[in-house]
């Protein structure tokens, strides 16, 4: 019987929930608000992937790229997007393997983050640090309530989802 060779250089591809889940646990949801695919209730004039509010009460967006393909569309659309008086810092999270061919798409105000899977765990590792938007303004008490609203529907929402499938009991 043949053995079978393990490649260890093997590129596994990232799905955009595996990078959003990896993104959320880096920004510590215990510590920071993180809210996943914000648009309703903020008006935003784009969708953002993932927002991060600090203690302090600034605004990171983090915008997830799996391929190039998808960056480049990204910048292709930027006009409006990713521009707003309320993010203090703009992220874009990619796999870590798109990091070579990536960083001259993305803008170069955006931090990067790659992600990175190793032995079956995924790891957030910091490329670049975002420029900070100093006329930024800090998110407030009703954005912030807004945005917990939202957080605490969706979750009621997987819920009933996973209730109706058996995942939940």
């Amino acid at each position: 019987m043949a053995k079978r060779k393990f490649n260890k250089n093997k590129i596994i591809k990232l799905t955009a929930k595996q990078i959003e889940i990896s993104i959320a646990d880096y920004f510590c949801p215990r510590r920071n608000l993180v809210v996943p695919n914000v648009y309703w209730g903020l008006n935003f004039v784009y969708e953002l992937d993932i927002l991060v509010v600090t203690q302090s009460n600034y605004a990171y967006e983090i915008e997830i790229k799996t391929t190039i393909s998808d960056i480049k569309a990204d910048k292709k659309k930027r006009k409006e997007a990713h521009q707003d008086k309320r993010i203090k810092e703009l992220y874009f999270a990619i796999p870590y393997y798109l990091k070579e061919k990536a960083m001259g798409l993305i803008p170069e105000r955006a931090g990067v983050l790659g992600v990175k899977s190793s032995n079956n765990k995924l790891s957030v590792i910091p490329i670049r640090v975002a420029k900070i938007n100093t006329e930024a303004r800090k998110i407030d008490d009703k954005e912030r309530m807004k945005l917990g609203k939202l957080s605490a529907m969706r979750i009621w929402n997987l819920k009933k989802k996973l209730l109706k499938i058996g995942g939940l009991k």
